[in-house]
């Protein structure tokens, strides 16, 4: 059984993932906590997605079923989960979010009592515990040992101050316009305030949810109107969320959409500069562009490639001791701040850095020259072992000869083949994928 992703259980609401599923999601989980528990409580978070109050209740159900005092603070970004399941001492943070995608798709994501999300070997655990159904059954309280639930409002305020906390204490906003796009989801209060707070002139655009519309032609999938915001309203720079905040794409004051990987870098230089980068290495992924590799090398700091997600970004920075480790697509990691990807705080940072200099965002950004990539996402009808499809090694071999670096993979959230290609020739790059995709038509997509 593959429950679980590359970020906990994801699937489309009342499909995939149903009420029936996160129940026994929640029994399941609670019998794992179980093991280790130290305080009986489990925070549960979710985003703005109405199918969120289905999910959330099944999940709250099946935690007191087996016991579990469970405290639920409504829609919080995914990394203020991360951040409260230690700081109010749980055993365990459930986040209900399917992240970037849309209103129809929702998720489950799971946390330790230290707040880094489970690691696959303990996904496995409560997976097997999810499909012996005598187990459910026998875990089952009765009486006076049936756990509860309480809904706490005022938690917010502890996240918004340790956000603030990472901003350096001699700065301030004071002047600066900044545009948040909130994506209609998690961080649609949070966010505001804490730049509010912090002395910012704030403009803010999609910070209406209504079950529906979260990513919805926003966020950080969706920039076009934060840029077409921040070119109207002038502003210095703009930051667009994803829908449970653990993402961050940057907008510069031309209303250009910065690289992930010229912000990895970027905020790297920062952290070295500060004296704050550990080791003076970092990690990214393998999708990460060599251009940031070699802007990296240029500056003394070392580069360890991970795989994709931010799971493995993470598991790589604690196997090496380090602080910072970053995906392209936005997901930026503080470890001396946030035990996941945090969007809020990667802006705070990407402000400081941008405050130090008395250039406008663009300049300060835009600090190397990328090597050409092209990434396609197919569709596709199943998944099977690549290496076993006819002539993939001799196709693989093909396009190395080429010297074109190539990272074909699938989704671990969708049903999409992910196919990057990076080389100097665009042209040839263009081609290559043109060769790709009749490759694998037929194959494994029609």
């Amino acid at each position: 059984m593959d429950l679980f992703g590359t970020d906990g259980v994801r699937g489309m609401a009342g499909a995939k993932l149903n009420v029936f599923c996160a129940l026994k999601l929640g029994i399941a989980a609670g019998i794992y906590y179980r093991e280790h528990s130290k305080t009986n409580k489990i925070l549960v978070g979710k985003d703005t997605r109405r199918s969120g109050y289905m999910l959330e209740n099944a999940l709250v159900s099946g935690l007191t079923s087996v016991g579990y005092e469970v405290i639920q603070i409504g829609p919080m970004p995914t990394p203020a989960i991360a951040y409260l399941t230690e700081d109010m001492r749980c055993d365990g943070g459930i986040m209900v979010s399917a992240s970037h995608n849309l209103y129809a798709d929702n998720g489950i994501k799971f946390f330790g009592k230290s707040g880094y999300k489970l690691d696959e070997k303990d996904e496995k655990i409560i997976e097997k515990i999810y499909a012996d159904e005598a187990l459910l059954e026998d875990s089952q309280k009765r009486g006076k040992e049936i756990g509860s639930s309480k809904r706490i409002d005022d938690v917010v305020g502890r996240y918004i101050v340790h956000i603030k906390n990472s901003f350096p204490k001699d700065l301030s906003l004071h002047g600066v316009r900044v545009v948040i796009d909130c994506a209609n989801g998690a961080a649609y209060k949070v966010a505001p305030t804490i730049f509010n707070e912090l002395g910012a002139e704030v403009f803010v655009i999609n910070d209406e949810p209504n079950g529906f519309n979260i990513n919805e032609n926003c966020g950080a999938t969706q920039p076009l109107s934060l840029q077409e915001e921040v070119r109207r309203v002038r502003a210095d720079i703009g930051f667009a969320l994803d829908g449970d905040a653990d993402r961050l794409v940057v907008v510069d004051e031309r209303g250009n959409v910065v690289n992930g990987d010229k912000l990895i870098g970027v905020l790297a230089l920062a952290s070295k500069e500060n004296q704050t980068l550990k080791h003076n290495t970092i990690v990214a992924t393998i999708m990460s562009n060599y251009a940031l590799e070699e802007f990296l090398k240029e500056h003394n700091i070392k580069l360890i490639r991970s795989n994709v997600g931010d799971k493995y970004v993470l598991e790589s920075m604690l196997d090496h001791h380090l602080n910072f480790g970053a995906e392209q697509s936005g997901h930026i990691i503080f470890s001396d701040f946030a035990k996941t990807g945090d969007g809020l705080v990667s802006a705070l940072q990407t402000m400081a850095y941008v405050l130090r200099f008395d250039k406008p965002a663009s300049q300060i950004l835009d600090c190397f020259e990328l090597y050409p990539q092209i990434l396609r996402n197919l569709n596709i009808n199943s998944k099977p072992n690549l290496e076993t499809l006819e002539g993939y090694e001799a196709f693989l071999e093909r396009i190395t000869s080429k010297k074109i670096r190539h990272l074909i993979r699938y989704s671990g959230t969708e049903n999409k083949l992910r196919i990057l290609l990076e080389g100097k020739d665009l042209k040839l790059l263009e081609n290559t994928m043109q060769e790709c995709e009749e490759y694998f038509r037929g194959k494994i997509y029609s």
